[in-house]
C-alpha cells in the first residue's frame, strides 16, 4: 500500500497494518476473523461520514499511518487529512476527514485511533521537552527505550516533535556501557575491541570523570556522560575540550533538561520521550450518509 507523501525507510506499512487488523479481528481464533458487532449491526451497504479531531493542543503524528488502515478495509474510501506530520494544532482541531463503507470506518477506527494518539503524544511530549531545554546549540535525542515493534513509528514521531534520534537499534553504532565495561575488564580496553573490530561509531558511557581519558584514548568517537549533576557536566565538557561529540543522560526531566543542555554538551537524550509519553485525546465521530 502506498499512501500519497509518505514513507518510512525501514518501516513495512502494509505489514503493520495487516496484523495489527488482524489482532484485532482475531484471525486464526476459533470464531474469530470478523467483527460481530458491525457486521450484526450495521448493513453491508451503509456509508458513513467521519471527522477526526485533537481534544487536546497536540503535535500531529500518525494521520498517514490511520488513513492505510482506513483504506485496507476499503479501498475507495475518502481520506482527507486536514493538516500536516508534525503541525502543533489547538484543541478542538479536526484532523482527518472520512467518507465511505460504513463498516468498514468502524472495523478500522480503534486501530486508527491508538496509532494516532499515541504516536501524537510522544510528538507532543518531545517539542514540550525541546521548549524547556531553550538550548538551539544542543539536540535532543530519544533512546532505544521503545515498544517492541513500534521503534520505527515511535522514533519517527520523536522526529515529528522537534527531536532527533540516537541508535535506531544494536547495529549502527556500538554502546560500550558498564556491562560490557566489567568483561572487557576497562573502559579503555571495551572501545579498543570496538575498534579492533571495525565498528565505525563507538559511543562510550562514563559515569566518572577519571573513566573520560581512557575512553578518548581508546578511540570512542562519542562520550555519554551518565547521570552527572551541570557541575560534574561542565567539569567533563572542560576535559574532552572538544575532542569528540558529548551526551548528558540519566535523571533528565522538564525541570532539569534547561540546565544540563547549558553545560555545554552536543546532546541530550530522555528515554520517557518513547517510554513514558502520555496518549493525546483524540477522537473520531461518524455521520450515518
Amino acid at each position: 500500500m502506498s499512501i500519497e507523501g509518505w514513507s518510512l525507510p525501514g518501516f513495512d506499512l502494509d505489514r503493520f497494518v495487516r496484523e495489527t487488523l488482524a489482532e484485532d479481528l482475531g484471525e486464526g481464533l476459533p470464531g474469530g476473523g470478523r467483527d460481530v458487532t458491525s457486521e450484526s449491526v450495521i448493513p453491508a451497504d451503509a456509508r458513513f461520514s467521519g471527522v477526526m479531531d485533537s481534544r487536546d493542543a497536540i503535535v500531529v503524528a500518525g494521520l498517514p499511518i490511520a488513513e492505510a488502515f482506513f483504506r485496507a478495509l476499503d479501498p475507495a474510501m475518502t481520506v482527507e487529512r486536514l493538516v500536516d506530520e508534525g503541525a502543533e494544532v489547538e484543541a478542538g482541531a479536526n484532523l482527518i476527514c472520512l467518507e465511505g463503507n460504513a463498516r468498514a470506518m468502524l472495523t478500522a477506527e480503534r486501530s486508527a485511533l491508538n496509532i494516532v494518539q499515541h504516536l501524537s503524544g510522544v510528538a507532543t511530549l518531545t517539542r514540550e521537552y525541546v521548549r524547556a531545554m531553550d538550548n538551539p546549540r544542543c539536540v535532543l535525542l530519544d533512546t532505544r527505550k521503545t515498544i517492541p515493534g513500534l521503534r520505527h513509528l515511535e522514533k519517527y514521531a520523536v522526529r515529528m516533535g522537534g527531536g532527533r534520534n540516537h541508535r535506531m537499534g544494536l547495529w549502527d553504532a556500538a554502546m560500550i556501557k558498564d556491562n560490557h565495561v566489567l568483561v572487557a575488564g576497562s573502559v579503555g580496553e571495551a572501545v579498543r575491541r570496538a575498534v579492533a573490530a571495525g565498528v565505525r561509531e563507538i559511543i562510550c558511557e562514563v559515569d566518572r570523570i577519571e573513566q573520560i581519558e581512557p575512553a578518548l584514548a581508546g578511540g570512542a568517537t562519542r562520550l555519554l556522560l551518565d547521570n552527572m549533576e551541570p557541575e560534574t557536566l561542565r567539569e567533563a565538557i572542560t576535559l574532552v575540550a572538544g575532542r569528540v561529540p558529548t551526551e548528558a543522560s540519566g535523571g533528565i526531566n522538564l525541570q532539569t533538561i534547561k540546565a544540563k543542555a547549558a553545560t555545554g554538551v552536543d546532546y541530550v537524550s530522555v528515554g520517557r520521550l518513547t517510554q513514558s509519553a502520555p496518549a493525546a485525546d483524540i477522537g473520531l465521530d461518524f455521520t450515518p450518509l
